[in-house]
């Protein structure tokens, strides 16, 4: 079962700082972390052709290879707000970059939320205000990572010890999620001693893995953004060991969104072997997680497999024969005399497991996704009303 809360490792030299601003209720919407040091850091973003303007400020900040803050706030995504949005998101940063007595350049922004709607800039600047003063002195990545949800219903996090360094992960995500990347926002802070190059390089293999081979509904988000920060403050660290433990952490905050996706009752984990190659797999994976006739039979445990066929076969520029592929439930080869044990299986677990094999080459992938229910449609038919 997905473990919603694990954080017992703290990274040294950061703060924090979890506030409502009264953005659209008054439960958390402002959050900021800062280092006591410029950081090292490494980035992802959507590649959704409208972006949020945080998006495109984040963009240029990280070109440096050097932040100290990050300032994230939600139900309000300042996409699609024109140069008022571009001039909201600046003048966010250097609200914290004045309090915080370092240059604006070292303060990265996000926004998540209802898009078209102007940022309340005024709402965000009042409880700036003295941000120094108010910063705790342990890092709540907990408050943080509330901070920062829309439609989530916990809060994801996870914290890793390798060596002498700490590895803290936390993200937000729910609804509109199809990577490259997902509808969501996850951010890495540690206090290991990595250069932005390096970091880069491990934050991208991370991604690859694990949120980027995440589905929940096919829509691509206008926020998305993937973040590591590294203060160094603890020193150097074995870079093996630390890509398995950040790509460990990206893994299983991915399958937390996907298990808390928007009306979902299930994780769905698809695993495609013997396919012509990885990419090839990862789409064949995308194809049956995303299908909505295979994902409300998952959701209400029927054992309708000719639905896992069509998903495979409707798949573009790939390369599948039919009398080869077989497919397994929780590794059990189901046959259709048995098909109320393998509608049982559906119903009775929260974590499905299907593994297809197609039994051409090498080719393997693992992609996370969830059921469709009626839910998913009450939600976001009513989103802003």
């Amino acid at each position: 079962m997905i473990s919603k809360e694990n954080i017992e490792w703290l990274p040294v030299g950061y703060k924090s700082y979890a506030v409502s601003c009264g953005i659209k209720d008054d439960t958390l919407d402002l959050g900021i972390i800062v280092s006591e040091k410029e950081a090292s850091v490494g980035a992802v973003f959507t590649q959704n052709k409208i972006c949020g303007a945080a998006v495109v400020l984040g963009r240029e900040r990280i070109k440096n290879g050097k932040i100290q803050a990050v300032v994230v706030n939600s139900k309000n995504a300042n996409v699609a707000t024109g140069e008022r949005g571009k001039q909201d998101a600046e003048a966010i940063c250097r609200a914290v970059s004045d309090e915080l007595d370092i240059d604006a350049s070292l303060v990265f922004p996000s926004s998540t939320g209802v898009i078209g709607r102007p940022l309340p800039v005024d709402k965000l600047k009042d409880k700036i205000k003295n941000l120094k003063q108010n910063l705790s002195h342990r890092p709540d990545f907990a408050s943080f990572t509330k901070a920062i949800m829309t439609t989530d219903t916990f809060p994801k996090y996870i914290s890793k010890k390798i060596g002498n360094v700490s590895l803290v992960g936390v993200a937000k995500g729910a609804g509109m999620i199809e990577p490259n990347m997902a509808t969501m926002l996850a951010y890495f802070f540690t206090d290991a001693e990595i250069d932005s190059n390096t970091l880069q390089k491990m934050l991208n293999k991370a991604v690859d893995v694990s949120f980027n081979s995440l589905s929940i509904d096919s829509d691509m988000s206008t926020s998305d953004t993937a973040l590591i920060m590294a203060n160094g403050i603890c020193g150097e660290v074995d870079e093996t060991l630390f890509q398995n433990a950040l790509t460990e952490s990206a893994v299983e905050l991915a399958k937390m969104i996907a298990f808390d996706a928007e009306g979902a009752t299930k994780l769905f984990v698809v695993d495609v072997e013997g396919a012509a190659d990885d990419a090839q797999a990862k789409k064949i994976g995308k194809s049956v997680i995303n299908s909505p006739l295979v994902k409300t039979a998952i959701y209400q445990g029927d054992p309708n497999w000719g639905r896992i066929f069509m998903a495979i076969g409707k798949t573009p520029d790939v390369e599948v024969e039919e009398e080869k592929i077989e497919i397994f439930w929780n590794s059990k080869k189901y046959g259709n005399d048995e098909l109320s044990e393998l509608s049982r299986y559906i119903k009775e677990n929260r974590e499905i497991y299907l593994k297809i094999n197609l039994n051409l080459k090498d080719g393997k992938s693992r992609v996370y996704g969830c059921d469709l229910t009626e839910e998913y449609v009450r939600i976001n038919a009513y989103y802003t009303t």
